[in-house]
């Protein structure tokens, strides 16, 4: 069998609750977010991993700490969230008054990250995930999550957009008739 990649979105925190854009502020999850962690790592009962993979943000770390897998994480900055910059905070509906059709997977945020930069970083976490020959778990972050996901499928990260996934989350990537070939999303958003 071909490995899979099991991707976590981190459990809720008071900003995404509000829907802020969140990425190199640290906050931690609420108690709803640390509940929702538990549940995750009740899900992975019997599923061996042979890597596990954490953004650097707290919010991701404790997700993956409340999963409780058996393996130590590895911190990957590669994971964390997107670097909003000057949007950082701040909701979409708000941003969208300021510049009516702004979309982050098109035009990224002014002070931080480029669509091409979040791209880059993807591809480099995928680059490495295609040599392994075991599951992976991952723990990161939303929008992160959601440009993995098409980059994993070869898609141009403007793709992103059509994906949703919400706090504390699991999807799978994967290939099909087990051939690395073919890669899929084998589930999403559960």
């Amino acid at each position: 069998m071909t490995p899979q990649i099991y991707l976590f979105r981190h459990g809720e925190t008071a900003w995404s609750l509000a829907g802020q854009h969140t990425g190199r502020t640290d906050i931690p999850l609420t108690a709803k977010g640390e509940a929702d962690a538990l549940v995750l790592g009740q899900r992975l009962v019997g599923i061996h991993f042979t890597r596990v993979f954490t953004s650097p943000r707290q919010r991701a770390r404790r997700t993956c700490e409340l999963a409780a897998l058996p393996l130590v994480p590895e911190i990957d900055p590669d994971l964390a969230e997107w670097d909003y910059g000057d949007y950082e905070g701040q909701k979409r509906v708000d941003l969208l008054k300021q510049r009516p059709g702004w979309d982050i997977f098109n035009a990224g945020a002014p002070g931080g990250e480029s669509p091409a930069e979040i791209a880059d970083r993807a591809d480099r976490v995928i680059a490495r995930l295609r040599l392994s020959d075991g599951n992976s778990a991952l723990f990161t972050h939303g929008h992160f999550g959601r440009v993995l996901a098409v980059r994993w499928l070869g898609l141009p990260i403007v793709e992103a957009r059509h994906l949703l996934l919400d706090p504390a989350s699991l999807s799978i990537l994967g290939y099909e008739h087990n051939n690395r070939d073919e890669p899929v999303i084998a589930r999403w958003n559960a």
